[in-house]
């Protein structure tokens, strides 16, 4: 997205909003329109079954094999853009000297991308790939809206879970998984953390 919206393409102003607008919304109200979405019987069923197939029917949330794979695409929707609007400020920020450069000396447009940009592209790859990987490990009101929690969990959802236990809220097991968490999340930071403070450090002298 960020290198098709990098070609100066009519209409980029729009196209940005458009892709921005899921991450602005309410992850509940992104859930709950999912789940009328995909529900059997309304939403897209519902859809298919007035062009003509009344007897089509997907258990999109029910079934126990696509209840983690609608999870992930409702996830993967709601953030895109916000990864796309961070590629593209880092495409941007990127020497155009540099590229014309490589293609006077013979490279293509796919080589340029791969030997050239993507390079260039690596410390941001990095950081949003690790903010993403600490964004799922919260992931909840998708699972709570569909109802999956048969069929998918989180860390966050555990959590909750151990603490809405009836009767008898399980504060130990809530705070242990909260706990590791912490320390999973402190791992994923320690490489760029490093490398953020070597390349301070050799500025500085």
């Amino acid at each position: 997205l960020a290198v098709f919206i990098d070609q100066n393409v009519t209409g980029e102003g729009v196209l940005r909003t458009v892709f921005l607008y899921p991450y602005a919304m309410s992850f509940v109200a992104t859930g709950l329109v999912w789940q009328w979405l995909l529900t059997p019987g309304s939403g897209i069923d519902g859809a298919i079954a007035r062009l003509g197939f009344p007897d089509f029917r997907f258990d999109w949330i029910v079934d126990q094999d696509m209840a983690i794979y609608t999870i992930v695409i409702a996830t993967v929707w709601q953030s895109a853009g916000l990864v796309m609007a961070l590629m593209l400020a880092g495409l941007r920020g990127i020497d155009g000297e540099i590229v014309k450069a490589a293609q006077i000396d013979g490279a293509s447009k796919w080589q340029s991308m791969i030997h050239v940009i993507v390079p260039h592209l690596m410390p941001l790859v990095s950081f949003v790939t690790l903010m993403l990987i600490m964004d799922n490990f919260r992931v909840f009101e998708p699972i709570v809206s569909f109802k999956a929690e048969a069929h998918a969990q989180s860390l966050s959802w555990i959590i909750f879970n151990d603490l809405r236990e009836s009767g008898n809220p399980l504060y130990a097991s809530a705070g242990a998984t909260s706990l590791i968490t912490i320390i999973l999340a402190v791992i994923l930071m320690s490489p760029v953390l490093v490398r953020t403070w070597r390349d301070f450090t050799r500025k500085t002298h």
